[in-house]
């Protein structure tokens, strides 16, 4: 289908068949994750789940926070400590 072309059944219709693909999508995504919890509920160490994903967010976050706060050095910086190492290993 070429675009700019008209779809059969018009703007309105191909919009609405979209929005109610995209809601049947999140509905059986919505689903799936309602299973899953209620898998986990069943289980004898939720508390340990519970904690090991407590754990992991914390290191997660640690991740962002110093991805976002960590300022890198100047590149021309790191070039010339790269190249004066190289020198000094070359014996000149």
């Amino acid at each position: 289908m070429a675009h700019g072309t008209e779809r059969p059944g018009g703007v309105e219709q191909h919009a609405l068949l979209l929005a109610a693909g995209l809601a049947g999508l999140a509905v059986g995504a919505a689903g799936s994750v309602l299973g899953t919890v209620r898998g986990l509920l069943r289980r004898a160490d939720t508390a340990e789940l519970v904690a090991e994903a407590e754990r992991d967010l914390i290191a997660r976050g640690r991740l962002v926070v110093d991805r976002v706060t960590t300022v890198p050095p100047p590149q021309l910086e790191v070039l010339a400590r790269h190249v004066t190492a190289q020198r000094s290993g070359d014996g000149g």
